[in-house]
């Protein structure tokens, strides 16, 4: 079995799936149920894709502090950790160096809203950590933000301050990188899913077929349909 300090850390940032919390967004068209069980498929499918990833240590980090339970019995064989701090940047920075100091070479932070994401992408990420090469991996969405950021010490200063759910979150997050001289790896970029329009282009995706994942949040698609 392979140590701690040899393995990259890779951790969904999580919510619970529960209505009223997750992809509001996307309600209407959907009823805040309906938005609930999406989300709840998105995770599964992102859990399965996580889990085949080699040489990976997979993390869930849940919020709120009561899901533990919950993700339990979506994410066996996982850790569990809990979110802390008042916002997405202090959440994701607090889970990057918790995942670090545990002694693990490299640690990396996912979103969940992403079910098409190639695994190829996620497994491209733990092999940049894995070996020498950049300080920071970033894995680029469509609307200027992020997928996926992996790292191989806590850097705080790329996550103060930032104006999440914007479209210069990707930019201002590369920009302070080489302020900081630190080498910076791109993957291919992504759509994630948080709009009307963006879960009509799943649709499509998905329908398409391609040996897309997902398999869950296909399946649920598909029942809408009956």
């Amino acid at each position: 079995m392979s140590s701690a300090s040899s393995m990259v850390a890779i951790a969904i940032m999580a919510k619970a799936p529960r209505p009223g919390t997750v992809k509001t967004r996307l309600c209407p068209p959907l009823l805040a149920a309906e938005a609930a069980d999406l989300y709840r498929c998105f995770l599964v499918d992102k859990i399965a894709a996580v889990g085949t990833l080699a040489g990976a240590q997979p993390v869930i980090a849940y919020t709120p502090d009561d899901a533990r339970a919950e993700f339990d019995g979506l994410a066996p064989g996982f850790s569990l950790v809990a979110q802390q701090g008042p916002d997405l940047g202090a959440r994701l920075h607090s889970t990057l160096e918790g995942l670090l100091a545990a002694g693990h070479a490299g640690a990396i932070a996912i979103d969940s809203d992403t079910p098409t994401l190639p695994g190829a992408f996620l497994q491209e990420a733990v092999h940049c950590l894995s070996r020498p090469g950049p300080d920071v991996v970033l894995g680029p969405t469509e609307d200027g933000g992020y997928y996926l950021i992996g790292v191989r010490r806590a850097h705080r200063e790329l996550f103060d301050g930032v104006p999440w759910s914007t479209s210069d979150v990707l930019d201002i997050t590369l920009r302070r990188a080489a302020d900081a001289g630190l080498r910076t790896a791109c993957l291919p970029s992504w759509f994630d899913v948080d709009t009307p329009d963006d879960l009509e282009r799943l649709r499509m995706v998905l329908d398409a077929g391609h040996d897309t994942p997902a398999c869950q949040t296909r399946r649920l698609l598909a029942s809408w349909r009956r």
